[in-house]
């Protein structure tokens, strides 16, 4: 998925520590600790070790650390061993490697249009195969919190 080896334009190092809100074009990786809130329209890496808090809304986001808040992707979400993440996701891609836990809901969309959208082609797909169709809501919705983790 995603290219984690291209030039990353900032870095939050180890033992570094930030609040408040980031924007950022290009790649960003944390290593240290950050709360707050994230915007982007490029790739965030949260490496091994880092510990964030906060509402997170990029492209792409790659995670190894442990994240505590609400993630939204444009274009994927990736989850690799060791990380945790308690929040809920919302992308139209996600990659999860054995070993990672997340406590949360996921929804497979990059909005709920596109979610609509989603359901509706499922729906019609079906009837024109034969079978009797109904499209479910997602539930619950994203701000719902999760009380037992998925490990993977």
């Amino acid at each position: 998925m995603g290219n984690t080896s291209s030039e990353v334009n900032a870095l939050l190092g180890r033992g570094s520590e930030f609040e408040g809100k980031l924007t950022f074009e290009g790649t960003v990786r944390i290593d240290g600790k950050f709360a707050g809130e994230i915007f982007s329209d490029d790739t965030l890496i949260i490496g091994e070790g880092a510990r964030v808090k906060a509402e997170i809304n990029v492209s792409h986001v790659v995670i190894y650390g442990d994240v505590v808040g609400n993630i939204k992707a444009s274009d994927s979400i990736e989850l690799h061993e060791p990380a945790r993440l308690k929040g809920n996701i919302m992308a139209p891609s996600l990659v999860v490697d054995q070993g990672v836990v997340f406590d949360g809901n996921c929804q497979m969309a990059s909005d709920p249009e596109q979610l609509q959208r989603r359901k509706a082609a499922a729906a019609a797909a079906a009837t024109d195969a034969g079978f009797e169709f109904e499209a479910a809501e997602v539930s619950p919705p994203l701000d719902v919190p999760v009380s037992e983790p998925v490990i993977v």
